[in-house]
């Protein structure tokens, strides 16, 4: 088709599980709009019906918004066959290009998007309205980094009664962003969206969801049972005192948590003045990232695992002759050697001396109790500071991928230890005297095998 009603198509922008989208010119504003398609589906009364409802509940509510970070909706119309909303056309993409752990925002521009994310939100709930399906996909960014809140179709109108609110639409949502009262189906104000809010900030600075669960009884469970994990921990790079502001967002108890996007954002805006006060703009991993990608026992790490371990770990330079830890002390951490060497002694004696592309610490980290060996440095070196805990918290593929590499470093200094032991030990029974194989005992012929 050529056109949707009074807008001529220029293309494509993109498509989902029941509707398409494509960049058109409006002959009366003169400017191109984006307008998003539904066809009805004649074999399934109930999904046309529940269909129709979102977009006439997107068209009404949304239309009556006038934010710079909420999509603007110029027209709505429900036909027999479709129904089309015209929009305004955001040039960029959404938040969930930038919550892959492999491509997260400098931290100073994550928190200016959710900071205006927060007043959007505040803006909407003091019209009226709460759009229960807050994740990354549902805000686009323009150009210079400008948040647009869009998809007010799951929208609830507080306005009107919520009992006989056809707005109102059970079972929808995205549930990794839910917020517990709405998992429950209570009533809903501000702080669902808040909630969820907070869930996506999370997102953006980790690249990984706080609940994750491979059904959705387990996800549910976790949403109302579970406590979020701290994200300095996941991401050293994130300062402590977001740790704080996610979980106050992230408050099962409604009481606890943000009482509205204005005490967030006020919130959020002293942390982001500490950052660019302090000139910490971007991080620079990209050089880290290329190191690991060439060291020899990380080759069968695929790429996003590697920014994963990147991203939840921390860099460190330390000069030569020092202590990186000792006999009797009890932190839950291992390296990885970029580069330099380090001694290891036990009792006061040397055991071992480690190059680059080497673990240091493996074997205390495993056995989970006080350090039994130091470690120095023999030269300038470069470390990969990998927290036990933050690594437990990371996805499934990289705790697996670490501890194969664990175990294979485990299984190696073994056998160099039997090498040692072999060298200065005496001679075996074997290379002295005669000896003659065991011969194999029958069994009684009343026991058979199975093949």
């Amino acid at each position: 088709m050529d056109t949707i009603g009074k807008y001529r198509i220029i293309r494509e922008l993109g498509k989902g599980a029941t509707a398409f989208v494509y960049l058109c010119d409006d002959p009366d504003l003169g400017i191109p709009v984006a307008v998003k398609v539904v066809s009805f589906e004649r074999d399934n009364v109930a999904v046309s019906r529940r269909l129709r409802k979102i977009f006439r509940t997107e068209g009404t509510v949304a239309r009556r918004l006038d934010h710079p970070n909420i999509v603007r909706v110029h027209n709505a119309v429900v036909e027999e066959k479709r129904a089309y909303i015209a929009m305004e056309y955001v040039e960029g993409v959404s938040l969930e290009e930038y919550c892959r752990i492999d491509r997260l925002l400098p931290l100073h521009r994550i928190i200016g998007i959710i900071f205006k994310c927060c007043l959007a939100l505040d803006y909407a709930y003091q019209q009226g309205i709460v759009h229960r399906d807050i994740k990354p996909a549902n805000i686009l960014l323009d150009k210079d980094d400008n948040p647009k809140i869009a998809d007010f179709g799951l929208a609830l109108n507080l306005n009107k009664d919520h009992n006989q609110d056809s707005t109102f639409i059970m079972g929808m949502g995205s549930p990794a962003y839910m917020s517990p009262e709405q998992v429950k189906g209570y009533p809903l104000n501000q702080k669902t969206d808040l909630y969820s809010l907070g869930i996506v900030l999370f997102q953006a600075l980790t690249g990984r969801l706080p609940f994750r669960a491979k059904n959705q009884a387990t996800l549910v469970y976790k949403i109302l049972n579970m406590d979020v994990p701290k994200v300095s921990l996941m991401n050293p790079n994130v300062p402590e005192k977001l740790d704080g502001i996610i979980k106050k967002a992230l408050e099962k108890d409604l009481y606890s948590r943000y009482k509205n996007g204005a005490e967030f954002a006020k919130d959020l805006s002293t942390v982001r003045f500490k950052l660019i006060s302090g000139n910490e703009f971007e991080m620079k991993d990209d050089p880290h990232f290329g190191q690991l990608r060439r060291m020899g026992m990380l080759t069968e790490f695929e790429n996003i695992e590697l920014w994963e371990l990147l991203r939840s770990s921390m860099w460190k330079d330390v000069e030569a002759n020092a202590v990186l830890f000792q006999e009797g002390d009890t932190n839950h951490h291992f390296w990885i050697l970029i580069s330099g060497s380090v001694e290891i002694s036990m009792e006061g004696h040397v055991v071992e001396t480690l190059g680059a592309c080497d673990l240091v610490g493996e074997v205390d980290y495993l056995r989970e109790g006080t350090r039994a060996t130091t470690v120095v440095t023999l030269e300038p070196s470069q470390f990969l500071e990998i927290n036990g805990s933050a690594l437990s918290l990371s996805s499934e593929e990289l705790q697996e991928r670490m501890q194969r590499l664990l175990v294979s470093r485990i299984i190696a200094r073994l056998d160099t230890a039997y090498h040692r032991l072999c060298a200065n030990g005496a001679n075996a029974a074997s290379a002295t005297s005669g000896t003659s194989k065991i011969a194999p005992v029958p069994l009684p012929q009343e026991l058979t095998l199975l093949p």
